[in-house]
């Protein structure tokens, strides 16, 4: 065994080790072997190589940790707070998995600050992590200049054997090396056991192998749990390679230092218990009580606070220069870090009128990435192989992001959707005032759905551009027809769906998703022309619902509808007006804003007296009850679709004027 450099690295090292056992313990629950074994690589991290400041997390040119393996987050928070941050108090490790605590199971950026990303799932972290990366090298080009920089930072990543299973993590790292992410570096904790126990039941790949195809740099320290020089040495060879994303696997034992259940996955998900804490305390020396850190640790690890202040003025230092050489991009760049949209950046976003020609809305979504880009440069984003599908381009760009050309912003995904969607929320976790937005077929969304939820549990402003969004796709057939999609979309708390029923609110319902940078958005878009309605409207949209058609006096029916199936109800109101009958329309191209608003203004809407009401979309019905009542009706799906062409499917199914008329028809009559 390599022994650990000096003694005060050994009781740096057991600090990180014993405050682990000890919370962990206490709470009952939780994960003690990861940060027992990643001691010695967390503690080379961060005291000889990050660059942070611990009295200022947000701190813009900092060094970004990721603990992919996030359910081994009391390696985190024991960092966080020996680092000196004053987000994690020894209180607050003593409350570790309790309500209200800033030290929850998993890491969650909008709980704790010094946590840069919410790694839950595994491999959603080193995902995230390449979208970080993405964000620093597009950042650096856009800005620094041969004689100034105010962009240059690093993203660290500690992963584990889940991660590498995971295959989100396969797609974003085998992206990472095609874009040659220099400043990537991931420290792979290899060792060896699950919680079904040793990992070669399951896992017997040479990893290494696997990364070196990627075109990653690789490194390997065989005696991972005490080896603190041959770590740092590592990650300072890694920091000198520019051209590759780096992966140093260190090998680990799971839990060491405990006599009886280190290398066993009884160690990997349960706390030792306090009889196998004392002999552990006992296995490395620890005469200290639990919750207790010696000074000399304390001492050594806080250098991080003064040394973190003079990186942050340092820095400070040069963005003064930057902004007397470069006045109008530090501008922008001063800008971006506030969160602070350009002046006019809407202005160029097209209106319609019921004579202009309809179109797709997918066509409508590309005229608004077209309006947008030129007047918001923080956009970025890109396409899942599904450019000409998607119509994700921005109109006038020429280029993509490549090694070569880090300025460009537009994003080729390759096929590899999930990844897609972890990458722009790693572009969104990035703090830097990028916008990020996406786009695949709506059907895909089922291969997002677990980084979309992080996008909504951490409350970043994605924008997921998803077309082909019902039977109407045609041809391809059920297996790309989203007849659930929408409805399990909507089901997603602080997740915004729209499906716009025209131009007007395509252009409305990217005006409130670039507006809202906490809450990410689902553009759900046609592949099918639909027409421009004469009452819609751009700026309603954020009302989630409006009316879109009246009538005279108070309505016998309502009709609701959203997308292409808007104008079905339009065109049957407009018959049922001519039969003498009373029929308002309701547009509702976002329920979730629609809930948001006064109960006065959806009573208004909806009117609680007005029970015949009539819902029309080309999706499953899950959801819709509350709207429809009991006296009411819908024109939805109730199965998967079939391989047609799509005018085909939509009448086989029902969504043609002449069966919301029949549906419309016996609900007067009743």
């Amino acid at each position: 065994m390599v022994a650990l450099t000096t003694s005060l690295d050994t009781l740096c090292v057991n600090s990180i080790r014993m405050l682990a056992v000890d919370a962990i313990n206490k709470s009952k629950s939780g994960h003690p072997g990861l940060p027992m074994g990643c001691a010695p690589m967390g503690y080379a991290l961060w005291d000889k190589h990050l660059r942070h400041n611990p009295k200022n997390p947000k701190w813009f040119n900092r060094d970004r940790f990721v603990l992919s393996a996030g359910h081994g987050c009391m390696l985190l928070y024991a960092l966080l707070h020996l680092t000196g941050y004053d987000s994690v108090t020894i209180e607050d490790i003593k409350e570790f998995r309790q309500w209200g605590a800033k030290t929850p199971g998993h890491p969650e950026t909008f709980e704790t600050p010094g946590v840069e990303v919410t790694a839950g799932p595994l491999g959603a972290g080193i995902s995230n992590a390449v979208g970080l990366a993405i964000a620093e090298a597009h950042l650096g080009a856009k800005f620094n200049k041969p004689d100034s920089t105010v962009v240059d930072h690093y993203t660290y990543v500690i992963m584990g054997d889940g991660c590498n299973q995971e295959g989100i993590s396969s797609e974003a790292c085998s992206l990472a090396g095609h874009l040659k992410l220099g400043k990537l570096i991931a420290l792979y904790d290899d060792n060896h056991i699950t919680i079904d126990g040793r990992t070669d039941v399951s896992f017997t790949e040479d990893v290494l192998k696997r990364y070196e195809a990627y075109g990653w740099h690789v490194q390997e320290i065989s005696e991972g749990n005490t080896d603190v020089e041959g770590i740092s040495q590592a990650i300072e060879k890694a920091k000198s390679v520019t051209d590759k994303p780096s992966i140093i696997k260190v090998t680990t034992t799971i839990g060491y230092g405990s006599p009886n259940k280190s290398d066993t996955a009884g160690i990997h998900g349960a706390p030792l218990g306090e009889e196998e804490a004392e002999l552990t305390r006992k296995q490395l020396g620890w005469s200290y009580k639990p919750f207790e850190v010696p000074q000399d640790a304390y001492d050594q690890y806080r250098q991080a606070i003064q040394k973190g202040a003079q990186l942050e003025e340092e820095w400070n230092q040069s963005l003064a220069t930057y902004k007397e050489k470069y006045p109008n991009e530090a501008s922008q760049f001063e800008r971006m870090l506030r969160g602070e949209l350009p002046e006019g950046w809407d202005k160029d976003l097209p209106t319609y009128t019921s004579d202009d020609q309809g179109v797709a809305t997918r066509k409508h979504s590309q005229i608004c990435l077209g309006a947008l880009g030129p007047n918001i440069p923080e956009l970025i984003g890109g396409s899942a192989d599904l450019t000409h599908s998607n119509y994700t381009d921005i109109k006038g760009e020429t280029g993509s992001f490549q090694y070569e050309s880090p300025e460009k912003r537009y994003l080729h995904f390759g096929v590899r959707e999930h990844a897609m969607a972890a990458i722009l929320n790693g572009i969104a976790y990035h703090d830097s005032g990028l916008i990020p937005y996406g786009g695949t077929f709506l059907v895909f969304a089922d291969y997002m759905r677990g980084s979309m939820r992080l996008s909504a549990l951490s409350e970043l402003g994605v924008i997921y551009v998803l077309t082909h969004d019902s039977i109407g796709v045609g041809e391809d057939g059920p297996t790309h027809q989203p007849i659930e999609t929408i409805p399990s979309l909507r089901a997603m708390p602080n997740m915004m769906v729209f499906r716009p029923g025209d131009g007007n609110e395509t252009s409305g319902a990217y005006k409130v998703a670039i507006k809202n940078r906490k809450r990410p958005s689902s553009l759900c878009l046609s592949r099918q022309g639909m027409a421009n309605q004469q009452n819609s409207s751009v700026d309603k949209v954020a009302l989630g619902g409006y009316v879109l058609e009246e009538c005279d006096g108070t309505p016998e029916l309502i009709l609701i509808g959203t997308g292409t199936e808007l104008d079905l109800c339009v065109q049957a109101a407009k018959k049922l007006t001519k039969e003498g009958r009373k029929v308002r329309v309701v547009s509702m191209p976002c329920v979730e804003l629609f809930e948001e608003q006064s109960d006065s203004y959806k009573e208004e809407v909806l009117p609680s007296n007005i029970r015949k009401r009539l819902v029309v979309e080309a999706a499953e019905s899950f959801g819709w009850h509350k709207y429809i009542g009991l006296d009411g009706d819908s024109v939805t799906m109730n199965s998967f679709g079939a391989s047609a062409p799509g005018g085909l499917c939509m009448e086989k199914f029902g969504f043609t004027v002449e069966n919301v008329l029949e549906k419309s028809r016996s609900l007067l009559n009743k």
